[in-house]
């Protein structure tokens, strides 16, 4: 089986992926053996084109995506002993060698026919997977020599890409202007009320997690502590790690906490939050300093 996530200069999309699980599905309960091919940039471990010898197939199937393009006729070329099929494909030109190459064409769209339902709809659902957002900064450079932001970054990133996870690049600035960024508050709260954790080496992306009742996963970039450390305290949060600290087993603990008992104490910090016996910040202090005069 192939499709536009076996081509080295290919792609390999969610949908692509979801509707070759969709036909392994009715070729297992078929009883048929086959073999999936990958582009080598997207699943270095998997089977690729250079493994593949033709000789040892009967039928070649072409799974979703448009049916277009020198690749597909080069598949043509490959395997022209075998039965070749198209399945779940979009028929730009029906004329094209590339379509007219395929023995059957089983279209999801074609000039003159009715559309069918793409095939990544039926594909099996997957196992559920936490939805993590990322809210990291690059700046502060007030902290000097005692930075660590880089280090923090570039190891957290590196981890986060061998999570199982779907991650979410957040920003805690507002511009309303820029459409990939919150406007308001009120925005940015509304998309980490529905996250399972936020992982962030930002003061705001603890507070503001909590205060949405989602898990942190905090890290401090600055070494020996600043305040990332200090509002951690504050909060009563206890899913901190120092930059010097960022190992994998540390990393593992803390996601594993958010996930499990970090949701109730979370939850149980943003109600405390929202409160009337909610623990003073300086803004109390704020009218009998106005009414102090000068020191």
């Amino acid at each position: 089986m192939t499709g536009w996530f076996s081509f080295l200069h290919g792609e390999a999309t969610a949908g692509d992926v979801l509707a070759l699980r969709r036909v392994e599905a009715v070729l297992r309960d078929a009883g048929l053996a086959y073999d999936v091919v990958w582009s080598p940039g997207f699943r270095p471990g998997g089977m690729h084109f250079a493994d593949v010898d033709p000789a040892a197939y009967t039928h070649l199937v072409f799974v979703c995506g448009p049916v277009h393009g020198r690749q597909i006729e080069e598949l043509h070329r490959r395997f022209a002993h075998c039965v070749r099929i198209a399945v779940g494909v979009s028929v730009v030109d029906p004329g094209s060698p590339a379509v007219t190459g395929f023995h059957q064409v089983l279209a999801r769209d074609a000039a003159g026919t009715v559309p069918t339902l793409d095939l990544a709809a039926r594909a099996p659902a997957p196992p559920a997977r936490p939805v993590a957002g990322v809210v990291l900064t690059h700046g502060q450079h007030e902290y000097g020599g005692r930075r660590r932001h880089a280090e923090a970054a570039a190891e957290l990133t590196r981890w986060l890409a061998g999570k199982d996870c779907a991650r979410l690049e957040l920003e805690t600035r507002l511009d309303a202007h820029d459409w990939r960024l919150c406007g308001t508050p009120a925005q940015l709260e509304a998309v980490l009320a529905r996250l399972d954790l936020v992982v962030t080496d930002r003061l705001h992306g603890l507070v503001l997690a909590l205060r949405a009742g989602t898990p942190a996963l905090a890290v401090d970039p600055v070494a020996g502590g600043a305040k990332v450390t200090a509002q951690a305290r504050a909060c009563g949060w206890p899913a901190l790690l120092p930059a010097e600290g960022l190992t994998v087993g540390a990393l593992e603990h803390w996601w594993d906490w958010c996930l499990t008992r970090g949701r109730e104490e979370a939850a149980r910090i943003g109600a405390g939050f929202r409160s009337a016996e909610a623990a003073e910040d300086t803004a109390d202090g704020l009218v009998a300093a106005l009414g102090a005069g000068p020191a």
